[in-house]
């Protein structure tokens, strides 16, 4: 049986190790936070106490973690127990630069590398329905198989550099960051202009210009109930990385620069935790 060891159960890390413990591979977690791993028992996952401990023994290794100083910080701590020929599949997402600094930190070690964030929320990494977005030499793509099938519903091989799978990534969260402040856009200046959000929605509905993943958000927004699905956090951190993307290969990052500056208001009135929609309140007046 395959051992896997998934280091990281916050939103995402604990829906991909629940599915993974689902599937029969034998399945270790690990957490700065001991008892938010704790309740993967019930879906048949072993607790371990640090990273040395949960790696060791190890046929696969999944990253799950913040941003990328987080992932080389406990990574530099699990790999000199890592066994040889684990592998390494780093799902958080980190940018390009910073998944060249951890497949560096993998060659150091003489482990194998797979760049492979996710797409997807709480609810498809509960589930096992992620999209995952990979980049790897074709020797390491078959024994990963068995741990993307059970975490997601679809695999993209992007190509075979470290980086090409954030790359994509990157894209892919440039257009859901933008959906995201558009909508909390619309919300916010229809309720300034006295109108009911709600019937921007409906006049939307099943019209060429719907979307099912805004209509989500906007009522979130509507209701003032932001359960974090994908943490604003993480779209602060997300758009900082688009930003430098779309900078470094001389694409104008205007846009996605003013988003982050909502997001980051956002979160700077209080509201990391919560849901990325609470960007609706960077439209409004404090």
């Amino acid at each position: 049986m395959t051992a896997v060891t998934v280091l990281g159960t916050g939103i995402m890390g604990a829906g991909m190790a629940a599915s993974l413990a689902k599937a029969d591979l034998d399945t270790t977690v690990w957490n700065r936070t001991l008892a938010r791993a704790r309740p993967l028992t019930d879906a048949g996952a072993r607790v371990a106490e640090d990273p040395s401990a949960a790696v060791a023994g190890a046929d696969m290794i999944v990253t799950m973690l913040f941003d990328a100083d987080a992932v080389a910080d406990v990574m530099e701590r699990a790999l000199p127990a890592a066994k040889d020929g684990a592998i390494w599949i780093q799902s958080s997402t980190v940018g390009i630069d910073g998944s060249e600094r951890l497949a560096a930190l993998a060659r150091r070690h003489g482990t194998g590398f797979v760049d492979a964030p996710v797409l997807g929320t709480r609810q498809p990494a509960e589930t096992g329905q992620l999209v995952v977005l990979a980049s790897a030499g074709s020797d390491l793509r078959p024994p990963v198989t068995p741990v993307f099938d059970a975490v997601g519903s679809r695999t993209v091989w992007v190509g075979e550099r470290p980086g090409d799978g954030q790359r994509l990534k990157l894209v892919a969260n440039s257009w859901v960051l933008s959906v995201v402040s558009a909508t909390a856009q619309a919300v916010a200046l229809a309720q300034a202009l006295g109108l009911k959000p709600q019937q921007w929605l409906d006049t939307m509905a099943g019209g060429p210009l719907d979307c099912q993943f805004a209509r989500l958000k906007a009522t979130a927004m509507i209701a003032g109930e932001y359960p974090p699905a994908f943490a604003l956090d993480g779209a602060v951190k997300d758009s900082r990385l688009i930003a430098a993307a779309l900078g470094s290969s001389g694409t104008s990052d205007a846009v996605m620069a003013a988003m982050h500056d909502r997001f980051a208001e956002a979160a700077a009135r209080g509201h990391s935790a919560e849901d990325m929609a609470t960007v609706v309140h960077a439209f409004r007046s404090k």
